[in-house]
């Protein structure tokens, strides 16, 4: 006897209940609302699926699948009937990212075809903000002009090799990457001290909702840290992000990561969840 999948491709005709999943944890689901609020759910709109969980004709869960893979609200039947759907369609993601839960119970199922992993960050605290941050914040933290991209750029991608391990431009020479920085310039979302063509600390808010933003890619120059730097560009972005961008600020960070996490315990952030991370 055959048996329907309780997983299907979601559509916009799915938009609302897809909303209201999302709004359930807007903190924990800001970087795929704001992906889908960019971009929509068509498939064809920006090369990622949005797989969903029904139950009796209800959506009880969903999982982003694109360049990151995300489990959304899946308990483990869902988390069940997506590693059959991913083991079926093969890998084609470059990190699994959710609630510890959930993505640990996927990786078990999906290993065996899907791995080895290069990487498994275990436990990733998610903190929040939503108020002054709790030490002065650096003056000289602005956003970065379009005309600064060729200063930014090297800074990320410093950062980005040193927290992934891998550079980001090995497969196309920077193309896409570069791309990235450049539209995060471009929308007011990059934020740097620069001196003397040399960046001392840099942030970008990678994922914006109505609800909340989401900070990636903190990065102080090697040359220049234990000097303060982390606290009070942090606390600039803080401002600039609560009075410009989003009600909450949110990231998340490496549980061994001791010194970032001091930074942000300074800043004023709390903790207010917690993802696992799987990286190819």
């Amino acid at each position: 006897m055959l048996r329907t999948s309780p997983v299907r491709i979601l559509g916009e005709r799915d938009r609302e209940a897809v909303r209201a999943l999302l709004d359930a944890d807007p903190v924990g689901n800001v970087f795929v609302a704001s992906r889908l609020m960019a971009t929509g759910l068509a498939a064809s709109a920006h090369g990622a699926e949005v797989w969903g969980h029904v139950e009796r004709g209800r959506l009880t869960a969903m999982c982003y699948s694109g360049a990151n893979l995300v489990p959304v609200n899946a308990g483990p039947a869902a988390i069940r009937s997506f590693a059959d759907h991913a083991r079926w369609r093969g890998r084609r993601c470059s990190s699994i990212v959710g609630p510890v839960a959930a993505v640990s119970d996927f990786w078990e199922q999906v290993a065996p075809v899907w791995g080895p992993a290069r990487a498994i960050r275990a436990s990733q605290p998610v903190l929040e903000i939503d108020g002054p941050p709790a030490v002065p914040a650096d003056p000289l933290v602005r956003r970065v002009r379009l005309s600064e991209l060729n200063t930014l750029v090297p800074a990320c991608v410093a950062m980005f090799t040193e927290e992934v391990g891998v550079p980001p431009d090995s497969g196309d020479g920077g193309a896409l990457y570069r791309a990235r920085v450049e539209e995060l310039v471009r929308t007011g979302r990059a934020f740097a001290r620069i001196e003397d063509g040399r960046v001392v600390f840099k942030a970008e808010v990678g994922a914006v909702t109505r609800h909340a933003c989401q900070v990636q890619g903190v990065w102080v120059h090697p040359e220049l840290r234990g000097r303060g730097h982390s606290s009070a560009g942090m606390a600039a972005v803080v401002e600039h992000a609560l009075a410009e961008i989003a009600p909450r600020v949110t990231l998340y960070v490496n549980d061994f990561n001791a010194p970032a996490r001091a930074t942000y315990q300074r800043v004023g952030f709390r903790q207010v969840g917690e993802v696992m991370s799987v990286l190819f």
